[in-house]
């Protein structure tokens, strides 16, 4: 089974790489872009077996830094 882990910065937390990303799309001329956040997308592929409690383990824990960052876990049906 598939798993995906979205991690994502908390709002109010600075994202100079969303904000980098921003200005370079007004760069390239591209408009009505109000904000960018720039996150993180994991990927999983793990047993049938593993609960939701040990996904919620593996991201706390280590796919997201729970200070600055939100997650949420997608099981991706086959």
């Amino acid at each position: 089974m598939k798993v995906r882990v979205h991690v994502s910065l908390k709002p109010g937390v600075l994202d100079p790489q969303g904000r980098a990303i921003h200005h370079a799309l007004e760069g390239l001329g591209f408009s009505g872009v109000a904000d960018v956040r720039a996150g993180r997308l994991f990927e999983l592929e793990v047993d049938e077996s593993v609960t939701d409690a040990a996904l919620d383990e593996m991201a706390g824990k280590l796919l997201a830094n729970l200070v600055i960052e939100n997650y949420r876990i997608e099981r991706v049906p086959a």
